[in-house]
């Protein structure tokens, strides 16, 4: 299996931000984000944090992490019913990134 982010290393803060949206971001991966924020300001010459980042250069309207969450929260209710265990956020939020926001 490749490595999701060996090309696209903005990809992971893309991913980040979709779990953020749900509520299911880990906090090593807060971290690593929080820590590269200086980075990320640098190297893309953008301000605010990590999250605020990845929304200016994604160019994400401000209301489409409520759009997020709602469809994650609808999907995961159906998701849950039909396969009788319980959704992945991770997977989530790496098919919501590859569908909507292609390559990244």
């Amino acid at each position: 299996m490749t490595d999701r982010y060996a090309d696209r290393p903005f990809l992971r803060y893309v991913d980040a931000w979709v779990l953020d949206a749900i509520g299911h971001l880990d906090e090593a991966t807060r971290a690593y984000c929080v820590a590269m924020e200086p980075t990320l300001r640098h190297s893309l010459g953008l301000t605010g944090s990590w999250t605020d980042i990845v929304a200016q250069q994604m160019k994400f309207a401000p209301d489409l992490p409520a759009q997020i969450l709602r469809i994650w929260t609808e999907g995961k209710a159906r998701f849950e019913e039909g396969n009788s265990e319980p959704a992945d956020p991770v997977q989530f939020a790496m098919i919501f990134v590859d569908r909507n926001f292609g390559r990244t």
